[in-house]
C-alpha cells in the first residue's frame, strides 16, 4: 500500500514541478545555470531520483517512509502554489 501511495504522490510532484517550470516565473530566471540545463530536465531527473529512492526504501522494509514522502509532497504543494499564484 505504501508503494501505491508514494507512486501517486510522485505523479503529483512531477505535475507540480512541470507546472512551475512552464510558469515562466521571474524567480526561475534567478536560479543557477545547472537548473536550466536541458530545459529543466535535470531538475525533473532529480525529482525522479527522489521518487525512486522513496519507492526502493519503502519496498525494502521502510513502509513508514510514505509519511515522509507525504510531507515532502505537502511542501512541494505549498511552494508550487506560492509560485504559480505569484505570491512570491
Amino acid at each position: 500500500m505504501a508503494l501505491i501511495i508514494i507512486f501517486v504522490l510522485g505523479i503529483g510532484n512531477f505535475a507540480l514541478h512541470r507546472a512551475v517550470l512552464e510558469s515562466r516565473h521571474p524567480l526561475l530566471g534567478e536560479m543557477p545555470w545547472f537548473v536550466h540545463m536541458l530545459g529543466g530536465r535535470m531538475t525533473l531527473a532529480t525529482e525522479f531520483v527522489v521518487l525512486l529512492a522513496a519507492l526502493l526504501l519503502a519496498a525494502n522494509g521502510w513502509p513508514s517512509l510514505a509519511w515522509a514522502y507525504l510531507g515532502y509532497t505537502a511542501l512541494n504543494c505549498v511552494a508550487a502554489w506560492l509560485i504559480l499564484t505569484r505570491r512570491i
